[in-house]
């Protein structure tokens, strides 16, 4: 139990703020201009124990870092699980007093938040993926054009009016290739900075890329508590639908799709090459007669498995160990 329970229902314009204390069922809301140091200000007013909650959206990273010295505690909340607040009118106020009764209740849905130095590598592999979409988008604009025309290289195109647009894409994509490579440098210069990147880069088929990926958007693995939540939420397992003992098919939940796209390409990457992961696709194809289809996306699974447990031990992956170690399960079974 806390002494006070605080919600903030913030926008550009105004601020409404429902509280509740842990002896009380009364609400007292205010709705005023928004200012962020009027809102430490009220904070630091109300004395004793302190848990604030708002919801995930563009501003919630900057209210937790100006907030998190304020309050004992904060939940940032995800508001497609907060079914209240479609019920009943819909406005800052009341959405407000909603969100502290399913706090007080311990209703949220937490939506995980790190400090500053993630948040930067974050930042830099957004930039990164926007870059990369803005360049397969100018090659793809490139290929169309000539397409269009009937020329298969630039130099075909005679029409002055025409290369001149053709100039244009060329700079833009010549532009883009300066951009990644200088991404890239940043990306081998953080890697050697942080020990967790260069472990995810030391497994198969991740490279140094990806394993910036993964680093920037996991964090710290004790946010899950096994390995099968961690696969769940990168997308490569679906939840069981069951009632009455029967089941009903499977459910996809709400996962990462930025790491389920690293996985699934690590899986085709280290497929058909000599390496512990391939070894198991094998055993799978041939041993088990897996599809192939499901060999691959056991095999991305597989790869997540191990990248969680990277995570976990701070150690780099060692597959010769990690083969011995499971011979010697095998052996102890039979």
């Amino acid at each position: 139990m806390h002494d006070h329970y605080i919600a903030l229902d913030w926008a550009k314009a105004n601020m409404a703020i429902a509280r509740m204390t842990g002896k009380s069922e009364k609400i007292h809301v205010i709705d005023v201009p928004s200012d962020i140091g009027d809102l430490k200000m009220y904070l630091k007013k109300l004395s004793g124990s302190k848990v604030l909650t708002f919801e995930e959206t563009a501003t919630s990273q900057w209210l937790y870092t100006e907030l998190k010295a304020h309050v004992d505690k904060i939940v940032i909340c995800d508001p497609y699980r907060n079914k209240l607040l479609s019920d009943g009118p819909s406005n800052d106020k009341a959405d407000a007093k909603n969100l502290v009764k399913l706090l007080r209740g311990g209703l949220l849905k937490e939506v995980y938040h790190s400090g500053e130095e993630f948040l930067k590598l974050r930042k830099i592999v957004s930039g990164y993926e926007d870059l990369v979409k803005l360049g397969v988008r100018l090659k793809n604009q490139k290929s169309s054009f000539l397409l269009s025309e009937g020329k298969t290289t630039d130099k075909d195109v005679e029409d002055q009016e025409l290369k001149f647009v053709l100039d244009g894409v060329n700079k833009g994509i010549d532009n883009y290739e300066y951009e990644k490579e200088q991404y890239e440098k940043l990306f081998k210069q953080l890697s050697k900075k942080h020990l967790a990147i260069r472990n995810q880069a030391s497994i198969d088929g991740i490279g140094t890329i990806n394993a910036m990926k993964i680093v920037a958007r996991v964090v710290n693995a004790e946010r899950f508590r096994e390995k099968g939540d961690y696969i769940i939420y990168c997308g490569l397992l679906k939840y069981d639908e069951l009632s009455g003992g029967k089941s009903y098919g499977k459910r996809t939940p709400r996962y990462c799709r930025q790491l389920k796209s690293v996985y699934k390409t690590a899986a085709i990457t280290v497929i058909g090459h000599d390496n512990y992961f391939n070894d198991y696709y094998e055993h799978l194809i041939n041993e088990r007669k897996f599809p192939e289809y499901q060999a691959r996306h056991a095999v991305a699974r597989k790869i997540a498995s191990v990248s969680y447990g990277v995570m976990k031990s701070g150690k780099k992956f060692n597959p010769i160990r990690r083969t011995t170690l499971e011979n010697k399960q095998v052996k102890t079974v039979l």
